[in-house]
Protein backbone atom coordinates (compact mmCIF):
# COMPACT_ATOMS: atom_id res chain seq x y z
CA UNK A 1 0.00 0.00 0.00
CA UNK A 2 3.13 2.11 0.39
CA UNK A 3 2.77 2.91 -3.52
CA UNK A 4 -0.31 3.77 -3.81
CA UNK A 5 -0.34 6.37 -0.86
CA UNK A 6 2.74 7.72 -2.15
CA UNK A 7 0.66 8.61 -5.62
CA UNK A 8 -2.22 9.50 -3.59
CA UNK A 9 -0.13 11.94 -1.65
CA UNK A 10 0.78 13.72 -4.81
CA UNK A 11 -2.48 14.46 -5.20
CA UNK A 12 -3.85 15.25 -2.02
CA UNK A 13 -5.84 18.57 -2.90
CA UNK A 14 -7.83 16.48 -5.41
CA UNK A 15 -8.47 13.61 -3.02
CA UNK A 16 -9.34 15.28 0.02
CA UNK A 17 -11.82 17.69 -1.94
CA UNK A 18 -13.81 14.02 -2.94
CA UNK A 19 -13.48 12.75 0.73
CA UNK A 20 -15.02 16.48 1.73
CA UNK A 21 -18.03 15.88 -0.52
CA UNK A 22 -18.38 12.14 0.20
CA UNK A 23 -18.20 13.69 4.05
CA UNK A 24 -21.37 15.89 2.89
CA UNK A 25 -23.02 12.98 0.85
CA UNK A 26 -22.70 10.04 3.98
CA UNK A 27 -24.35 13.02 6.74
CA UNK A 28 -26.87 13.46 4.53
CA UNK A 29 -27.76 9.54 4.18
CA UNK A 30 -27.44 9.64 7.64
CA UNK A 31 -29.76 12.23 9.23
CA UNK A 32 -32.53 11.15 6.49
CA UNK A 33 -33.95 8.18 8.82
CA UNK A 34 -33.62 10.84 11.86
CA UNK A 35 -36.09 13.31 10.34
CA UNK A 36 -38.37 10.40 8.93
CA UNK A 37 -38.56 9.25 12.54
CA UNK A 38 -39.61 13.36 13.62
CA UNK A 39 -42.61 13.20 11.04
CA UNK A 40 -43.73 9.46 11.74
CA UNK A 41 -43.70 10.41 15.76
CA UNK A 42 -44.38 13.67 15.83
CA UNK A 43 -46.22 14.37 12.54
CA UNK A 44 -48.34 11.27 11.65
CA UNK A 45 -49.17 10.50 15.07
CA UNK A 46 -50.36 14.18 16.22
CA UNK A 47 -51.68 14.04 12.30
CA UNK A 48 -49.94 17.81 12.11
CA UNK A 49 -49.89 18.79 8.59
CA UNK A 50 -47.61 21.50 9.63
CA UNK A 51 -44.71 19.43 11.21
CA UNK A 52 -45.02 16.74 8.45
CA UNK A 53 -44.43 19.56 5.42
CA UNK A 54 -41.76 21.18 7.94
CA UNK A 55 -39.66 18.20 8.18
CA UNK A 56 -40.58 16.90 4.80
CA UNK A 57 -39.19 19.82 3.43
CA UNK A 58 -36.17 19.64 4.78
CA UNK A 59 -35.42 15.74 3.93
CA UNK A 60 -35.61 17.24 0.54
CA UNK A 61 -33.35 20.03 1.07
CA UNK A 62 -30.94 17.13 2.72
CA UNK A 63 -31.37 14.96 -0.42
CA UNK A 64 -30.42 17.75 -2.76
CA UNK A 65 -27.60 18.58 -0.93
CA UNK A 66 -26.34 14.67 -0.71
CA UNK A 67 -26.97 14.32 -4.56
CA UNK A 68 -24.57 17.11 -4.51
CA UNK A 69 -22.06 15.70 -2.86
CA UNK A 70 -22.30 12.81 -4.30
CA UNK A 71 -21.95 14.50 -7.97
CA UNK A 72 -18.86 16.66 -6.91
CA UNK A 73 -17.57 12.95 -5.27
CA UNK A 74 -17.99 10.74 -8.10
CA UNK A 75 -15.94 14.14 -10.50
CA UNK A 76 -13.02 14.54 -8.29
CA UNK A 77 -12.72 10.62 -6.91
CA UNK A 78 -12.36 9.66 -11.18
CA UNK A 79 -10.20 12.53 -11.87
CA UNK A 80 -7.80 11.60 -9.22
CA UNK A 81 -7.58 7.83 -9.80
CA UNK A 82 -7.68 8.83 -13.55
CA UNK A 83 -4.54 11.09 -12.87
CA UNK A 84 -2.96 8.56 -10.83
CA UNK A 85 -2.96 5.49 -12.88
CA UNK A 86 -1.77 7.75 -15.80
CA UNK A 87 1.21 8.94 -13.96
CA UNK A 88 2.19 5.32 -12.44
CA UNK A 89 2.05 3.97 -16.09
CA UNK A 90 4.22 6.53 -17.00
CA UNK A 91 6.99 5.88 -14.50
CA UNK A 92 6.62 2.47 -15.19
CA UNK A 93 7.29 2.55 -19.05
CA UNK A 94 10.18 4.97 -17.98
CA UNK A 95 11.70 2.81 -15.96
CA UNK A 96 11.39 0.26 -18.61
CA UNK A 97 12.91 2.19 -20.82
CA UNK A 98 15.93 1.95 -18.63
CA UNK A 99 16.54 -1.23 -17.56
CA UNK A 100 18.35 -3.69 -19.71
CA UNK A 101 17.66 -6.86 -21.80
CA UNK A 102 18.73 -9.08 -19.03
CA UNK A 103 16.30 -7.55 -17.26
CA UNK A 104 13.22 -7.67 -19.80
CA UNK A 105 14.38 -11.31 -20.28
CA UNK A 106 13.54 -12.09 -16.72
CA UNK A 107 11.16 -9.87 -15.97
CA UNK A 108 8.90 -11.63 -19.14
CA UNK A 109 7.53 -8.99 -21.95
CA UNK A 110 4.36 -10.89 -21.36
CA UNK A 111 4.54 -10.15 -17.41
CA UNK A 112 5.45 -6.43 -17.99
CA UNK A 113 2.62 -5.69 -20.32
CA UNK A 114 0.25 -7.17 -17.62
CA UNK A 115 1.45 -4.94 -14.62
CA UNK A 116 1.34 -1.01 -17.04
CA UNK A 117 -1.96 -2.64 -17.77
CA UNK A 118 -4.41 -4.57 -15.82
CA UNK A 119 -2.29 -4.80 -11.94
CA UNK A 120 -2.54 -0.59 -12.63
CA UNK A 121 -6.43 -0.81 -13.26
CA UNK A 122 -6.54 -2.14 -10.54
CA UNK A 123 -4.92 0.49 -7.71
CA UNK A 124 -6.97 2.81 -10.46
CA UNK A 125 -10.49 1.04 -8.75
CA UNK A 126 -9.29 0.59 -5.84
CA UNK A 127 -8.52 4.51 -5.21
CA UNK A 128 -11.74 5.65 -7.19
CA UNK A 129 -13.71 2.85 -5.13
CA UNK A 130 -11.87 4.24 -1.77
CA UNK A 131 -13.05 7.41 -2.35
CA UNK A 132 -16.43 6.74 -3.47
CA UNK A 133 -17.42 3.96 -1.10
CA UNK A 134 -14.44 2.58 0.78
CA UNK A 135 -14.13 5.64 3.29
CA UNK A 136 -18.18 5.90 3.05
CA UNK A 137 -19.02 2.81 3.94
CA UNK A 138 -17.12 2.96 7.76
CA UNK A 139 -18.50 6.72 8.18
CA UNK A 140 -21.73 5.05 7.48
CA UNK A 141 -21.20 2.26 9.82
CA UNK A 142 -20.02 4.48 12.33
CA UNK A 143 -22.57 6.89 12.13
CA UNK A 144 -25.26 4.79 11.89
CA UNK A 145 -24.30 2.76 14.76
CA UNK A 146 -23.82 5.86 17.19
CA UNK A 147 -27.74 7.01 16.19
CA UNK A 148 -28.97 3.29 16.78
CA UNK A 149 -27.40 3.13 19.99
CA UNK A 150 -28.92 7.17 20.68
CA UNK A 151 -32.13 6.01 19.26
CA UNK A 152 -32.45 2.72 21.37
CA UNK A 153 -29.93 2.18 23.72
CA UNK A 154 -31.46 -1.25 24.52
CA UNK A 155 -30.28 -2.39 20.94
CA UNK A 156 -26.37 -1.71 21.98
CA UNK A 157 -25.36 -5.62 23.08
CA UNK A 158 -26.77 -6.30 19.63
CA UNK A 159 -25.03 -3.72 17.94
CA UNK A 160 -21.40 -5.26 19.60
CA UNK A 161 -22.21 -8.87 19.13
CA UNK A 162 -23.02 -7.76 15.06
CA UNK A 163 -19.69 -5.88 14.53
CA UNK A 164 -17.41 -8.25 16.43
CA UNK A 165 -18.93 -11.73 14.22
CA UNK A 166 -18.71 -9.36 10.92
CA UNK A 167 -15.07 -7.92 11.70
CA UNK A 168 -14.09 -11.31 12.28
CA UNK A 169 -15.33 -12.87 9.42
CA UNK A 170 -13.41 -9.65 7.17
CA UNK A 171 -10.42 -10.72 8.41
CA UNK A 172 -10.73 -14.16 7.47
CA UNK A 173 -11.66 -13.07 3.90
CA UNK A 174 -8.94 -10.88 3.40
CA UNK A 175 -6.40 -13.55 4.88
CA UNK A 176 -7.50 -16.35 2.41
CA UNK A 177 -8.25 -14.16 -0.12
CA UNK A 178 -4.96 -12.45 -0.66
CA UNK A 179 -2.72 -14.82 -1.80
CA UNK A 180 -5.26 -15.95 -4.14
CA UNK A 181 -5.85 -12.85 -6.13
CA UNK A 182 -1.92 -12.43 -6.37
CA UNK A 183 -1.94 -16.18 -8.01
CA UNK A 184 -4.47 -14.73 -10.21
CA UNK A 185 -2.49 -12.30 -11.92
CA UNK A 186 0.36 -14.46 -12.26
CA UNK A 187 -2.18 -16.73 -14.10
CA UNK A 188 -3.09 -13.57 -16.30
CA UNK A 189 0.38 -13.07 -17.09
CA UNK A 190 0.56 -16.47 -18.42
CA UNK A 191 -2.62 -16.13 -20.84
CA UNK A 192 -1.23 -12.86 -22.05
CA UNK A 193 2.26 -14.82 -22.85
CA UNK A 194 0.54 -17.10 -24.99
CA UNK A 195 -1.64 -14.90 -26.62
CA UNK A 196 1.21 -12.20 -27.34
CA UNK A 197 3.30 -15.57 -28.86
CA UNK A 198 -0.22 -16.38 -30.93
CA UNK A 199 -0.55 -13.32 -32.68
CA UNK A 200 3.03 -12.94 -33.36
CA UNK A 201 3.17 -15.73 -35.10
CA UNK A 202 -0.22 -16.28 -36.35
CA UNK A 203 1.50 -16.26 -40.42
CA UNK A 204 3.17 -19.05 -38.87
CA UNK A 205 0.64 -21.11 -37.39
CA UNK A 206 -1.98 -20.67 -40.56
CA UNK A 207 0.66 -22.16 -42.64
CA UNK A 208 1.62 -25.16 -40.24
CA UNK A 209 -2.06 -25.50 -39.92
CA UNK A 210 -1.59 -25.88 -35.92
CA UNK A 211 -4.95 -23.29 -34.95
CA UNK A 212 -5.90 -26.63 -32.81
CA UNK A 213 -2.69 -26.90 -30.96
CA UNK A 214 -2.68 -23.28 -30.25
CA UNK A 215 -6.32 -23.38 -29.73
CA UNK A 216 -5.18 -25.99 -26.98
CA UNK A 217 -2.45 -23.93 -25.57
CA UNK A 218 -4.26 -21.11 -25.34
CA UNK A 219 -7.32 -23.56 -23.48
CA UNK A 220 -5.02 -24.46 -20.66
CA UNK A 221 -3.74 -21.22 -19.94
CA UNK A 222 -7.63 -19.91 -20.02
CA UNK A 223 -7.88 -22.92 -17.86
CA UNK A 224 -5.75 -21.52 -15.55
CA UNK A 225 -7.06 -18.31 -14.90
CA UNK A 226 -10.15 -19.34 -14.78
CA UNK A 227 -9.49 -21.86 -11.81
CA UNK A 228 -7.38 -19.09 -10.05
CA UNK A 229 -10.47 -16.67 -10.61
CA UNK A 230 -13.20 -19.69 -9.06
CA UNK A 231 -10.61 -20.09 -6.21
CA UNK A 232 -10.38 -16.62 -5.68
CA UNK A 233 -14.17 -15.70 -5.81
CA UNK A 234 -15.04 -18.93 -3.89
CA UNK A 235 -13.69 -17.03 -0.83
CA UNK A 236 -16.63 -14.20 -1.69
CA UNK A 237 -18.89 -16.52 -2.70
CA UNK A 238 -18.79 -18.16 1.15
CA UNK A 239 -18.02 -14.74 3.21
CA UNK A 240 -20.07 -12.25 1.86
CA UNK A 241 -23.17 -14.03 2.27
CA UNK A 242 -21.99 -14.84 5.81
CA UNK A 243 -21.74 -11.30 6.59
CA UNK A 244 -24.87 -10.35 5.07
CA UNK A 245 -26.74 -12.95 7.53
CA UNK A 246 -24.95 -11.54 10.46
CA UNK A 247 -26.41 -7.91 9.76
CA UNK A 248 -29.81 -9.26 8.60
CA UNK A 249 -30.13 -11.26 11.76
CA UNK A 250 -29.06 -8.33 13.88
CA UNK A 251 -32.52 -6.93 12.33
CA UNK A 252 -34.44 -9.39 13.11
CA UNK A 253 -32.88 -9.12 17.09
CA UNK A 254 -33.42 -5.19 16.91
CA UNK A 255 -37.02 -6.13 16.02
CA UNK A 256 -37.73 -9.34 18.26
CA UNK A 257 -36.37 -6.55 21.50
CA UNK A 258 -38.34 -3.69 20.54
CA UNK A 259 -41.67 -6.10 21.25
CA UNK A 260 -41.61 -3.98 24.71
CA UNK A 261 -41.02 -0.73 23.23
CA UNK A 262 -43.40 2.23 23.25
CA UNK A 263 -46.15 2.08 20.00
CA UNK A 264 -45.50 5.84 20.45
CA UNK A 265 -42.32 5.50 19.27
CA UNK A 266 -42.57 3.66 16.21
CA UNK A 267 -40.80 6.44 14.18
CA UNK A 268 -37.54 5.85 16.20
CA UNK A 269 -37.83 1.98 15.43
CA UNK A 270 -38.48 2.73 11.60
CA UNK A 271 -35.20 4.56 12.08
CA UNK A 272 -33.22 2.08 13.88
CA UNK A 273 -34.29 -0.40 11.38
CA UNK A 274 -33.22 1.61 8.39
CA UNK A 275 -29.87 2.60 10.15
CA UNK A 276 -29.25 -1.40 10.27
CA UNK A 277 -29.89 -1.70 6.76
CA UNK A 278 -27.57 1.44 6.45
CA UNK A 279 -25.08 -0.83 8.60
CA UNK A 280 -25.68 -4.06 6.39
CA UNK A 281 -24.52 -1.97 3.07
CA UNK A 282 -21.39 -0.52 4.94
CA UNK A 283 -20.31 -3.73 5.83
CA UNK A 284 -20.93 -5.21 2.54
CA UNK A 285 -19.17 -2.48 1.16
CA UNK A 286 -16.53 -2.80 3.23
CA UNK A 287 -15.71 -6.71 2.58
CA UNK A 288 -16.26 -5.78 -1.43
CA UNK A 289 -13.55 -3.10 -1.12
CA UNK A 290 -11.34 -5.06 0.84
CA UNK A 291 -11.19 -7.76 -1.29
CA UNK A 292 -10.83 -4.74 -4.11
CA UNK A 293 -7.76 -3.85 -1.69
CA UNK A 294 -6.57 -7.34 -1.78
CA UNK A 295 -6.24 -7.68 -5.42
CA UNK A 296 -5.01 -3.79 -5.68
CA UNK A 297 -2.24 -4.91 -2.89
CA UNK A 298 -1.11 -7.87 -5.19
CA UNK A 299 -1.02 -5.94 -8.25
CA UNK A 300 0.83 -3.07 -6.32
CA UNK A 301 3.74 -5.28 -5.32
CA UNK A 302 3.64 -6.52 -8.93
CA UNK A 303 4.03 -3.07 -9.84
CA UNK A 304 6.31 -1.97 -7.53
CA UNK A 305 9.01 -4.81 -7.98
CA UNK A 306 9.39 -3.09 -11.95
CA UNK A 307 10.13 0.05 -10.25
CA UNK A 308 12.44 -1.28 -7.40
CA UNK A 309 14.19 -2.92 -10.32
CA UNK A 310 17.92 -2.32 -10.51
CA UNK A 311 19.10 -2.00 -14.04
CA UNK A 312 21.69 -5.31 -14.46
CA UNK A 313 24.39 -3.01 -16.50
CA UNK A 314 25.84 -0.24 -14.12
CA UNK A 315 26.43 3.21 -15.84
CA UNK A 316 29.95 4.45 -15.13
CA UNK A 317 29.87 7.72 -12.91
CA UNK A 318 32.20 9.65 -14.87
CA UNK A 319 31.52 8.69 -18.59
CA UNK A 320 33.57 8.83 -21.26
CA UNK A 321 32.61 11.64 -23.71
CA UNK A 322 34.12 11.45 -27.07
CA UNK A 323 33.76 11.79 -31.16
CA UNK A 324 33.59 7.81 -31.48
CA UNK A 325 35.34 6.97 -34.88
CA UNK A 326 33.90 3.69 -35.42
CA UNK A 327 37.03 1.19 -34.36
CA UNK A 328 35.39 -2.21 -32.74
CA UNK A 329 37.39 -4.43 -30.71
CA UNK A 330 36.85 -7.28 -28.46
CA UNK A 331 39.39 -8.90 -26.35
CA UNK A 332 39.33 -12.46 -24.66
CA UNK A 333 35.08 -11.36 -24.80
CA UNK A 334 32.99 -14.15 -23.43
CA UNK A 335 28.95 -13.85 -22.69
CA UNK A 336 26.87 -16.24 -20.87
CA UNK A 337 22.49 -15.97 -20.93
CA UNK A 338 21.06 -15.79 -17.40
CA UNK A 339 19.91 -19.37 -15.99
CA UNK A 340 21.86 -21.03 -18.87
CA UNK A 341 24.94 -23.53 -17.91
CA UNK A 342 26.71 -22.84 -21.39
CA UNK A 343 28.95 -19.71 -23.12
CA UNK A 344 26.87 -18.30 -25.92
CA UNK A 345 30.34 -17.23 -26.70
CA UNK A 346 33.89 -17.88 -25.32
CA UNK A 347 37.39 -16.10 -25.40
CA UNK A 348 36.28 -13.59 -28.79
CA UNK A 349 39.60 -11.54 -30.03
CA UNK A 350 38.84 -9.36 -33.00
CA UNK A 351 39.40 -5.77 -34.00
CA UNK A 352 37.41 -3.99 -36.79
CA UNK A 353 39.31 -0.78 -37.64
CA UNK A 354 36.94 2.51 -38.54
CA UNK A 355 35.32 2.40 -41.91
CA UNK A 356 36.11 -1.37 -42.57
CA UNK A 357 33.33 -3.70 -43.29
CA UNK A 358 33.42 -7.19 -41.09
CA UNK A 359 31.14 -9.95 -42.76
CA UNK A 360 30.28 -12.46 -39.60
CA UNK A 361 29.36 -15.71 -40.91
CA UNK A 362 28.72 -19.26 -38.87
CA UNK A 363 25.97 -22.13 -38.43
CA UNK A 364 22.26 -21.01 -36.96
CA UNK A 365 23.02 -21.09 -32.79
CA UNK A 366 27.16 -20.08 -33.23
CA UNK A 367 26.64 -16.84 -31.55
CA UNK A 368 26.66 -14.07 -34.33
CA UNK A 369 23.96 -12.23 -32.99
CA UNK A 370 24.85 -12.67 -29.71
CA UNK A 371 28.52 -10.87 -30.43
CA UNK A 372 27.18 -7.96 -31.86
CA UNK A 373 24.88 -7.37 -29.32
CA UNK A 374 27.45 -6.43 -26.69
CA UNK A 375 28.59 -3.97 -29.31
CA UNK A 376 25.93 -1.66 -28.63
CA UNK A 377 25.76 -2.89 -24.64
CA UNK A 378 22.34 -5.05 -25.02
CA UNK A 379 23.83 -6.91 -23.12
CA UNK A 380 27.48 -6.65 -20.90
CA UNK A 381 30.14 -9.06 -21.76
CA UNK A 382 30.63 -11.64 -18.61
CA UNK A 383 34.30 -11.83 -19.16
CA UNK A 384 36.69 -9.45 -21.19
CA UNK A 385 36.26 -6.07 -22.73
CA UNK A 386 34.19 -4.75 -25.57
CA UNK A 387 36.00 -1.75 -27.00
CA UNK A 388 34.91 1.33 -28.84
CA UNK A 389 37.80 3.17 -30.44
CA UNK A 390 40.07 1.73 -27.42
CA UNK A 391 37.02 2.91 -24.77
CA UNK A 392 35.41 -0.29 -22.84
CA UNK A 393 31.73 0.64 -23.28
CA UNK A 394 31.08 0.11 -20.02
CA UNK A 395 32.87 3.46 -19.35
CA UNK A 396 31.11 5.28 -22.31
CA UNK A 397 28.17 7.65 -21.82
CA UNK A 398 25.18 4.95 -23.02
CA UNK A 399 23.75 7.99 -25.15
CA UNK A 400 26.76 8.84 -26.85
CA UNK A 401 27.20 4.64 -27.50
CA UNK A 402 24.01 4.37 -28.92
CA UNK A 403 23.64 7.63 -31.04
CA UNK A 404 26.99 6.37 -32.87
CA UNK A 405 25.60 3.10 -33.55
CA UNK A 406 22.69 1.91 -36.05
CA UNK A 407 21.03 -1.53 -35.39
CA UNK A 408 18.97 -3.57 -38.30
CA UNK A 409 17.81 -6.53 -36.39
CA UNK A 410 17.13 -9.66 -38.37
CA UNK A 411 13.35 -9.56 -37.91
CA UNK A 412 12.37 -6.14 -39.86
CA UNK A 413 10.74 -4.06 -37.18
CA UNK A 414 8.29 -1.92 -38.31
CA UNK A 415 5.59 0.94 -36.73
CA UNK A 416 2.30 2.20 -37.14
CA UNK A 417 2.39 5.02 -39.11
CA UNK A 418 3.42 6.44 -42.60
CA UNK A 419 6.68 5.21 -44.60
CA UNK A 420 7.78 8.65 -43.70
CA UNK A 421 7.39 8.48 -40.13
CA UNK A 422 9.12 4.84 -40.03
CA UNK A 423 12.21 6.43 -41.79
CA UNK A 424 12.36 9.05 -39.62
CA UNK A 425 12.62 7.07 -36.32
CA UNK A 426 16.48 7.08 -37.19
CA UNK A 427 16.55 10.74 -37.49
CA UNK A 428 13.36 12.88 -36.57
CA UNK A 429 15.23 15.82 -38.08
CA UNK A 430 15.69 14.46 -41.69
CA UNK A 431 14.86 16.15 -44.57
CA UNK A 432 13.10 15.10 -47.42
CA UNK A 433 15.59 14.69 -49.60
CA UNK A 434 18.01 12.56 -46.78
CA UNK A 435 15.24 10.63 -46.88
CA UNK A 436 15.31 9.68 -50.44
CA UNK A 437 18.89 9.33 -50.28
CA UNK A 438 19.13 6.70 -47.85
CA UNK A 439 16.21 5.07 -49.32
CA UNK A 440 18.10 5.20 -52.51
CA UNK A 441 21.07 3.63 -50.99
CA UNK A 442 19.06 0.90 -49.13
CA UNK A 443 17.24 -0.24 -52.96
CA UNK A 444 13.62 1.33 -51.01
CA UNK A 445 12.86 4.34 -53.33
CA UNK A 446 11.64 3.00 -56.35
CA UNK A 447 9.27 0.63 -54.61
CA UNK A 448 8.23 3.47 -52.37
CA UNK A 449 7.61 5.48 -55.06
CA UNK A 450 5.09 3.15 -56.68
CA UNK A 451 2.93 3.65 -53.78
CA UNK A 452 -0.03 6.13 -54.74
CA UNK A 453 1.09 7.83 -51.71
CA UNK A 454 4.63 7.39 -52.01
CA UNK A 455 6.20 7.49 -48.36
CA UNK A 456 2.96 9.55 -46.73
CA UNK A 457 1.81 5.44 -47.58
CA UNK A 458 0.79 4.02 -44.26
CA UNK A 459 1.97 0.97 -42.94
CA UNK A 460 -0.16 -1.67 -40.43
CA UNK A 461 1.10 -3.21 -37.59
CA UNK A 462 4.42 -4.72 -37.95
CA UNK A 463 4.06 -3.33 -41.41
CA UNK A 464 1.93 -5.87 -42.37
CA UNK A 465 1.15 -4.30 -45.95
CA UNK A 466 4.67 -4.70 -46.97
CA UNK A 467 6.54 -7.93 -48.61
CA UNK A 468 9.61 -8.85 -46.11
CA UNK A 469 12.25 -7.79 -48.76
CA UNK A 470 10.64 -4.49 -48.09
CA UNK A 471 10.37 -4.28 -44.42
CA UNK A 472 14.16 -5.08 -44.64
CA UNK A 473 15.11 -2.42 -47.45
CA UNK A 474 13.38 0.19 -45.50
CA UNK A 475 14.42 -0.49 -41.82
CA UNK A 476 18.19 -0.24 -43.66
CA UNK A 477 17.21 3.15 -45.17
CA UNK A 478 15.74 3.63 -41.23
CA UNK A 479 19.56 3.07 -39.91
CA UNK A 480 21.65 4.76 -42.70
CA UNK A 481 19.17 7.98 -42.00
CA UNK A 482 20.50 7.88 -38.31
CA UNK A 483 24.31 8.87 -39.87
CA UNK A 484 26.18 6.42 -37.58
CA UNK A 485 29.80 5.11 -37.32
CA UNK A 486 28.76 1.61 -36.52
CA UNK A 487 26.28 0.37 -38.76
CA UNK A 488 25.02 -3.61 -37.09
CA UNK A 489 23.78 -4.89 -40.54
CA UNK A 490 22.20 -9.25 -38.49
CA UNK A 491 21.10 -10.94 -41.52
CA UNK A 492 18.84 -8.41 -42.84
CA UNK A 493 19.12 -9.19 -46.25
CA UNK A 494 18.04 -12.62 -46.14
CA UNK A 495 14.66 -11.71 -47.63
CA UNK A 496 16.43 -10.18 -50.64
CA UNK A 497 17.06 -11.65 -54.02
CA UNK A 498 20.61 -12.14 -54.87
CA UNK A 499 20.57 -8.92 -57.30
CA UNK A 500 18.51 -7.07 -54.86
CA UNK A 501 21.19 -7.53 -52.36
CA UNK A 502 24.03 -6.89 -54.37
CA UNK A 503 22.86 -3.62 -54.92
CA UNK A 504 21.90 -2.77 -51.55
CA UNK A 505 25.70 -4.09 -50.58
CA UNK A 506 27.41 -2.00 -53.04
CA UNK A 507 24.86 1.03 -52.55
CA UNK A 508 26.71 0.53 -49.14
CA UNK A 509 30.20 0.88 -49.82
CA UNK A 510 29.79 3.61 -51.73
CA UNK A 511 27.38 5.97 -50.16
CA UNK A 512 28.27 5.12 -46.30
CA UNK A 513 31.78 5.07 -46.71
CA UNK A 514 34.00 5.77 -43.28
CA UNK A 515 30.77 3.43 -40.98
CA UNK A 516 32.31 0.67 -39.65
CA UNK A 517 29.56 -2.19 -40.90
CA UNK A 518 29.25 -5.83 -39.35
CA UNK A 519 27.66 -7.64 -41.64
CA UNK A 520 25.66 -10.88 -40.38
CA UNK A 521 24.42 -13.17 -43.32
CA UNK A 522 24.03 -16.63 -43.75
CA UNK A 523 25.20 -16.56 -47.34
CA UNK A 524 29.02 -17.05 -48.00
CA UNK A 525 28.64 -14.97 -51.62
CA UNK A 526 27.39 -11.77 -48.76
CA UNK A 527 30.53 -12.05 -46.72
CA UNK A 528 32.94 -13.07 -49.82
CA UNK A 529 32.70 -9.47 -50.77
CA UNK A 530 33.30 -7.52 -47.11
CA UNK A 531 36.86 -6.31 -46.16
CA UNK A 532 37.13 -9.41 -43.58
CA UNK A 533 35.69 -11.97 -42.45
CA UNK A 534 34.82 -13.79 -38.56
CA UNK A 535 33.65 -17.33 -39.01
CA UNK A 536 31.53 -18.05 -36.27
CA UNK A 537 31.28 -21.65 -34.73
CA UNK A 538 30.03 -23.00 -31.04
CA UNK A 539 30.28 -19.35 -29.87
CA UNK A 540 34.14 -19.61 -31.04
CA UNK A 541 36.14 -17.69 -33.16
CA UNK A 542 37.41 -20.32 -35.91
CA UNK A 543 38.76 -17.65 -38.23
CA UNK A 544 39.04 -14.24 -39.25
CA UNK A 545 40.41 -12.36 -42.35
CA UNK A 546 40.15 -12.04 -45.89
CA UNK A 547 38.30 -14.72 -47.94
CA UNK A 548 41.28 -16.30 -49.44
CA UNK A 549 42.78 -16.23 -46.10
CA UNK A 550 40.18 -18.41 -44.75
CA UNK A 551 40.23 -20.44 -47.75
CA UNK A 552 43.49 -21.33 -46.84
CA UNK A 553 43.56 -21.74 -43.08
CA UNK A 554 39.72 -21.98 -41.66
CA UNK A 555 38.46 -25.45 -42.03
CA UNK A 556 35.20 -24.59 -40.60
CA UNK A 557 34.84 -21.59 -43.43
CA UNK A 558 36.30 -24.19 -45.75
CA UNK A 559 33.09 -26.03 -45.18
CA UNK A 560 30.30 -23.66 -45.24
CA UNK A 561 31.84 -22.42 -48.74
CA UNK A 562 31.81 -25.72 -50.18
CA UNK A 563 28.05 -26.38 -48.77
CA UNK A 564 27.02 -22.91 -50.48
CA UNK A 565 28.97 -22.89 -53.63
CA UNK A 566 30.89 -26.59 -53.97
CA UNK A 567 34.24 -27.54 -54.45
CA UNK A 568 37.10 -26.64 -52.17
CA UNK A 569 39.30 -23.68 -54.15
CA UNK A 570 40.07 -20.40 -53.81
CA UNK A 571 37.89 -17.71 -56.07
Amino acid sequence: MKLIFSFIRRHLGMFLTAMFFLCVETLADLLQPTFMAYIVDNGVKGQDVQVILYYGAIMVGIAALGALGAVMRNIYASRTSQTISKELRGELYRKVQTLSFENIDRLQPSSIITRITNDVTQIQNFINSSMRIMIKAPITCIGAVILIMVQTPQQIPVMVAILVIAGALIVGNMKLGYPRFGKLQQKLDKLNGVSREFFSSIRVVKAFGAEAQEQEKFGAAAGEFADAGISATRVLAVFSPLINLTVNMGIIALLWLSGSQNTGQIGRLMASVNYMTQVLFAIGMVSMILNTAVRALASSERVQEILDEQPAQLQPQQPRVFDVKGEVSFNNVSFTYARTGRAAIEGIDFTANAGETIGIIGPTGSGKTTLVNLVPRFYDATQGQVLIDGCDVTQMDTELLRNAIAVVPQKALLFTGTIADNLRFGNSAATDEELRQAARIASADDFVSDFTDGYETRLGQGGVNLSGGQKQRISIARALLRRPRILILDDCTSALDASTEAAVLNGLRTEAAGITVLLISQRISTVMRTDRILCMEDGQLRGFGTHQELMENCMAYRAIYASQIGGDHLE
